[in-house]
């Protein structure tokens, strides 16, 4: 059966974290997603948007694990979400606890969408080189797996390196949350296979090769296509556009929702909740 959950640009204009997790909990849909942004360079410019300008909420942004953990702090069954946590801008040692703390907290709830980044001069505030950012990708999330499983944890990479160490909590689920890239790239498919347990792809930036390149990179690597969660980030709200993805090999549809107050929000998980009904009824 299909999951549906939301996604939200969550900021101090919009309706609360906790408020929104309780009403989505309520209507029945199976999680909610925050993205982060630390901060946003003034110099910005973004090759998603019409004039390169982002939308005001991109630069409001909460922190997305603050505002999980009042979500989990209302809820106990929804699934809690980054969607996505930009890893190339944290010191891994410091997210590892964070990350395990919020999943030990909410029962095991926390699913980790990941992202290297497209605005260069946020990532160069942090001391990331935007060339390397995808090698930082990479071998952070194995720093992060290596903390989360290991009782006495080390690492020697390229970017991070210590001796052995103690770090808790471990996290609820067994090795860490799920970690899925959200990005969009002929490269991703082989990114995916190789470190990740699932894919988060945007809706129209790619095209209709994208799964059958997923299913070719996993038998390279002697993975399995099958265990993979395939999510679709900025699902369609027409009914047969969302059965058409669900044919094709999408486990969840992420619904967005506007960053806006209450009053504005409530209706659309509304009609979210009432398709979430119909396409799980087929």
């Amino acid at each position: 059966m299909v999951r549906c959950t939301v996604i939200q640009f969550a900021t101090d204009l919009t309706i609360a974290p906790a408020e929104l997790a309780v009403e989505v909990e309520a209507r029945g849909l199976d999680g909610i997603f925050f993205p982060e942004h630390t901060h946003l360079p003034v110099a910005s410019r973004s090759p998603f948007f019409e004039g390169g300008i982002l939308p005001e909420p991109y630069r409001r942004t909460y922190d997305p694990f603050v505002a999980l953990s009042m979500a989990a702090a209302v809820t106990r069954r929804i699934r809690l979400g980054t969607g996505i946590c930009l890893l190339t801008e944290h010191d891994p040692i410091v997210l590892a606890k964070t990350i395990a703390t919020l999943d030990r907290l909410s029962g095991g709830r926390v699913v980790l969408g990941i992202g290297a980044g497209w605005n260069q001069e946020e990532l160069a505030n942090h001391g990331t080189d935007y060339a390397k950012r995808w090698a930082v990708l990479r071998e952070r999330v194995q720093v992060l797996r290596t903390i989360w499983r290991d009782e006495e944890a080390s690492f020697a990479g390229e970017f991070t390196r210590f001796g052995p160490m103690w770090s808790y909590p471990k996290p609820a689920q067994a090795g860490g949350p799920p970690i899925w890239i959200g990005a969009n790239s002929r490269y991703v498919p082989d990114r995916v296979a190789d470190y990740a347990d699932g894919w988060m792809p945007i809706r129209g930036r790619g095209n209709g090769e994208d799964l059958a390149r997923l299913r070719e990179a996993c038998a390279k690597r002697g993975r399995r296509f099958e265990d993979l969660q395939i999510a679709l980030f900025y699902a369609p709200e027409d009914e047969t556009e969302c059965r058409t993805y669900v044919r094709q090999g999408y486990h969840e549809l992420i619904f967005a929702l506007p960053s806006a107050d209450r009053d504005t929000v409530l209706p659309k998980l509304d009609e979210l909740a009432a398709l979430a009904t119909r396409l799980r009824a087929a």
